[in-house]
């Protein structure tokens, strides 16, 4: 981490905590912390501008030292000693909002120290004589004149020679009884706000204990268990050790309740002691107690409680530091990306319509790229809206749906027979020996009737499936405009509707021509019937020879029962036989014409909706009067994205304003190096 500075802690750690030793001599009050402050100060500089900038709000953890303890626990009396100022206490719960304290040193000592108070976008100076009325007055402000607490943070600068360079988290002392004025869940409501400030990874918990109780029955032990159950980011702070010295040395270093970042024993501030004096009474209480004095000495005292603090946050700061930098670069750049692709807010008709023009180009090429191009990259795992796809699934089934309609008769027993009435009743006077063109055309037509429905379904079917892609394009392309949504679904039904009648009107017109005429230029026709034919002499056999059995094998009909003909006329028998296979083989032409014709007409009306009618539909739609005028509408940004537009632009300027903080603090770092 040389390059943020840290890189020498690690080097003289040891060296550098000798230094922080307490200067006693004389009534002067010596520095907790000695000249390591300036290295850490401007990376703590920049954590508090970013607390401050509330980049917390985006999501974005910053290291902290929070201070939690059970009520009464004495977590007044350690901040006291470390600020060297008065906090408000008394009965009950004395810090009813977390309690931001921002400690910095004052190298002068001819300096006079500078408090305030920051809450509600407001700076309150005071001075040590006024602090806890002052931190009283704000808090009434904040969570109201009775006992209850709030979330809103209150930060308390203390500027003076003397303190360390820390900024720590005082939060709400744990009470599981509410007393009169607080709410009956008081006991939630602090448990809710210390888990939401001890729970992140980056967060040092401060564990304020009391000699005077058994440390795994304080609730504020339960808690930290709960977020960091090795203990690694707890300190744990033993106050009142002058009341209860039998068994501390014991309960400090068994550690039953894991804390892992050590113990610090302390004695609280008496009456009216000074701080200097305070500090004095404490070094004695460890140095000649017959109890306390068996606890090692980097283990006791508020200048070992400092040191100890300032370079655990250091660590920790010199850890995070680097994510957090590239967390506020890569939401910032997520948050820039989605504002652009945001509509930019329109204030003229004309600014409008060029908007609504550019709708309707996204949409026709998304639809080109779906529906023409088999291009699915905006919708990768939608398979719906892989049209090309969908719709030849459409079209196979059709094209099965018909070919089942080939149903080759004769198994039965009724192989001929409807030729044979059809020539029966068409018969005229003509020579015998013709297949009369009307018998043709009555089997033909009776069996392009049977399947007539068929087609019409499947153009029903293919405009409802694009109905639903089209509409869907369009809501995403206009999901922005929502004042637009319902003309544009009208444009889109509108569209198919019209596009649909079209096709069915092609489709039954391509029925009608099928069942007026045969015809077919597709040389397929004569190789079928020529083939077909070949069986002819065999079929003439098995009818004059009563002999030879009565079933006939013909290729593309299998065996075939052919003995109740011989009932029948030869002349009626071949000439129903040649029109068997004449309508057989005509009828596979049929069907793969309708099929292709099928294609190629939705392939060309799918080109000209992208193409030319979805433009005009939609303008006309909108430029519709009697639709309530939905270019002027466009004018009026929805709440919601203009909600939506508020926030990333607020979001976008805290994080410029925490890449500007980021920034100002590296190049003072890289002024410091060299």
């Amino acid at each position: 981490m040389a390059r943020l500075g840290l890189g020498v802690m690690e080097e003289n750690e040891e060296k550098n905590i000798d230094s922080f030793a307490p200067k006693l001599s004389g009534d002067a009050q010596g520095p907790l912390v000695s000249s390591y402050n300036d290295r850490i100060r401007p990376l703590l500089d920049a954590v508090d501008e970013l607390r401050r900038l509330k980049v917390m709000q985006e999501g974005i953890q910053l290291p902290t030292i929070v201070v939690v303890g059970d009520q009464s626990s004495g977590k007044s009396s350690v901040l006291e000693s470390l600020a060297g100022i008065s906090l408000p206490r008394g009965q009950g719960i004395c810090t009813r909002v977390p309690l931001i304290m921002r400690l910095q040193n004052l190298p002068d000592r001819l300096l006079q120290p500078e408090l305030h108070l920051e809450f509600h976008g407001k700076t309150i100076p005071t001075d040590e004589a006024h602090v806890s009325q002052a931190i009283n007055l704000a808090t009434d402000e904040i969570a109201g004149d009775g006992k209850g607490i709030s979330q809103t943070p209150l930060t308390l600068v203390v500027k003076k020679n003397g303190v360390p360079d820390l900024t720590m988290v005082d939060l709400p002392g744990i009470t599981r009884v509410p007393v009169h004025g607080q709410p009956q869940d008081i006991y939630e409501q602090i448990s809710n706000i210390i888990m939401e400030y001890i729970k992140p990874e980056e967060s040092i918990i401060l564990n304020v204990l009391s000699a005077t109780v058994d440390f795994p029955t304080c609730e504020s032990i339960r808690m930290s268990q709960q977020v960091d159950k090795t203990g690694q980011r707890t300190l744990a702070v033993v106050t009142k050790a002058d009341k209860a010295p039998e068994g501390l040395f014991e309960k400090v270093t068994s550690d039953d309740v894991n804390i892992g970042l050590g113990y610090i024993c302390v004695r609280n501030r008496i009456g009216e002691e000074s701080y200097n004096e305070a500090r004095k009474e404490e070094a004695r209480l460890f140095e000649a107690h017959p109890l306390l004095a068996r606890i090692d000495k980097s283990m006791v005292g508020v200048p070992v409680l400092a040191r100890r603090l300032v370079r655990v946050q250091a660590m920790i700061i010199s850890k995070c530091l680097p994510d957090i930098v590239k967390k506020i670069n890569d939401k910032l750049n997520v948050n820039l990306s989605e504002l652009n692709r945001m509509p930019r807010h329109i204030s003229s008709v004309a600014e409008a319509m060029t908007a609504y023009v550019q709708v309707i180009g996204l949409s026709k090429e998304s639809l080109k790229k779906i529906l023409m191009r088999a291009e699915f990259d905006e919708f990768p795992d939608d398979k719906e809206m892989h049209c090309t796809a969908r719709l030849a699934e459409l079209l196979n089934n059709y094209s099965e749906q018909l070919q089942k309609s080939t149903v080759v008769d004769g198994t039965d027993g009724n192989f001929l027979m409807e030729e044979i009435r059809v020539l029966e009743e068409t018969k005229a006077m003509w020579l015998p020996n013709f297949v009369p063109r009307s018998a043709f055309l009555a089997v033909l037509q009776r069996k392009v009737n049977k399947i007539s429905d068929t087609p019409v379904e499947l153009i029903a079917k293919v405009w409802s499936y694009i109905e639903k892609v089209v509409t869907e394009v369009l809501m995403h392309h206009c999901e922005n405009y929502p004042q637009l949504h319902s003309s544009t679904r009208r444009a889109a039904q509108s569209l198919v509707a019209k596009m649909k009648d079209k096709s069915t009107e092609r489709v039954l017109e391509m029925v009608e021509m099928e069942k007026l005429t045969d015809y077919t230029c597709d040389p397929e026709y004569m190789i079928l019937w020529s083939k077909f034919m070949e069986e002819n002499n065999a079929f003439t056999e098995i009818m004059d020879d009563y002999s030879e059995p009565t079933t006939l094998a013909i290729e593309g009909f299998g065996e075939i029962e052919v003995g109740h003909l011989r009932a029948f006329p030869k002349d009626i028998r071949d000439q129903a036989f040649d029109m068997k296979m004449r309508i057989t083989a005509y009828w596979k032409i049929v069907l793969k014409r309708l099929v292709d014709s099928m294609a190629l007409h939705l392939l060309l009306s799918v080109r000209n909706l992208v193409g030319k009618e979805m433009e005009a539909e939609m303008v006309s739609e909108v430029m519709n009067p009697e639709h309530g005028g939905g270019i002027e509408r466009m004018l009026e940004e929805s709440p919601s994205v203009a909600m939506k537009r508020e926030r990333l632009q607020k979001s976008v300027k805290l994080l410029k304003d925490s890449q500007k903080v980021i920034g100002m603090i590296m190049d003072k770092i890289a002024i410091n190096v060299d």
